[in-house]
């Protein structure tokens, strides 16, 4: 498998053989041929609204895509290449964009249902988070989660009729923004389909959820990668089905702590497959056995996992699945890791060596000695 992009870095894993099917995988940012392709007739972009660059650099540029990309849709072509162009957009060029695509959308959308952008617990959670959350306790907060494997825990946490809101309010956005011509800036470079919550008026409702819910778990459960400090957030939802996003390339995310919850609707297979904790230098190390797990979502049933823990997404077979996701950031942590040496205490590769190490060390005294 290929490396990928900053947000959602795309990994390299070699996994147990009998999960080798799993490793149907997405190309988030193509690399470019360096001689097109003779012969191929490549689309034409005049008639596409909101195009960043003059139409003619997109059907020039897709002549220089590799053969297996040639095939797809004009549409996801056309995400390809914007992918591409937008590794060499300047910083601030990026974040004036932005800022214009916040503002237009803040004082031309009205959101289909008010409730969901301001904070209400007994609304949105189900009871058994709640009397956790409020306990505080560890042994609390341990009561509701499920441990599947090291390091990935789910527990019940939201109210169907969230859910419910949450996608129709989703729905409507998109709608919206077809309707007006606005182009719907993705969560990130993986995915094609879905939108982020924090442009669209929902970041002060997230970090209440981050701050006042997420943070005394992640503190428990993940204290050596940041949890007892996350401070900042990038909220969205994602959306697979057949005529979207099938699947996701296996990856690490952009944050310390990931909060995963499935909103619906119907759907079958998408499992999430998960394959341990590695830090960059270990990052397409092989995976150990108690690592290796597969998890079926259940809507409102929500994940939480390390960022750097390696997962991904088999394909959906039928029907539409989103999810809302939370990448909950810690600052503090990631000064720190600028001055971390040879050894991260939180990588499972990491820490096999390290005991491998003393292990040696601990052999070669008891021979001196002897």
């Amino acid at each position: 498998m290929k490396p990928g992009s900053k947000n959602g870095q795309q990994v390299t894993a070699r996994r147990p053989s009998r999960e080798e099917e799993l490793a149907r995988e997405a190309v988030p940012v193509p690399r470019l041929q360096k001689t097109p392709h003779a012969g191929h007739k490549p689309e034409s972009y005049e008639d596409m609204e909101d195009l960043e660059y003059p139409a003619l650099l997109y059907s020039v540029m897709e002549q220089h895509l590799p053969s297996n990309c040639l095939g797809a849709s004009r549409e996801k072509k056309l995400a390809m290449l914007e992918r591409v162009l937008a590794k060499y957009r300047p910083n601030g060029e990026r974040a004036k964009k932005h800022q214009e695509y916040r503002e237009r959308i803040r004082t031309n959308y009205q959101p289909l249902h008010e409730d969901l952008y301001s904070f209400a617990p007994e609304r949105f959670f189900v009871g058994s988070f709640l009397d956790a959350i409020k306990d505080g306790s560890e042994a609390a907060l341990r009561h509701i989660l499920i441990a599947h494997s090291p390091g990935v825990f789910t527990f019940n946490m939201l109210k169907p009729g969230f859910c419910s809101m949450m996608l129709e309010e989703v729905e409507h956005f998109e709608k919206w923004a077809q309707d007006a011509k606005v182009k719907v800036m993705r969560p990130n470079t993986m995915n094609n389909y879905g939108a982020v919550l924090d442009d669209i008026g929902m970041e002060d409702m997230l970090n209440e959820l981050m701050t006042s819910y997420l943070n005394p778990m992640a503190a428990v459960l993940f204290p050596n990668v940041g949890g007892s400090s996350l401070d900042s957030h990038h909220g969205f939802v994602v959306e697979y089905a057949m005529d979207r996003d099938l699947d996701l390339g296996f990856h690490v995310d952009d944050s310390e702590v990931t909060l995963n919850v499935c909103l619906g609707k119907q759907f079958d297979s998408g499992e999430l497959f998960f394959r341990g904790v590695r830090c960059d230098k270990h990052v397409n190390g092989e995976a150990r056995p108690e690592e290796v797990l597969e998890y079926s979502h259940v809507p409102g049933h929500a994940i939480l996992h390390a960022g750097r823990h390696r997962h991904g997404a088999k394909a959906i077979t039928s029907g539409q699945r989103t999810n809302m996701i939370l990448w909950c950031r810690s600052s503090e942590f990631r000064e720190l890791k600028k001055y971390q040496r040879d050894f991260s205490s939180w990588c499972g590769e990491c820490l096999l060596r390290k005991k491998e190490r003393s292990r040696c060390l601990s052999s070669a005294k008891r021979q001196l000695a002897s």
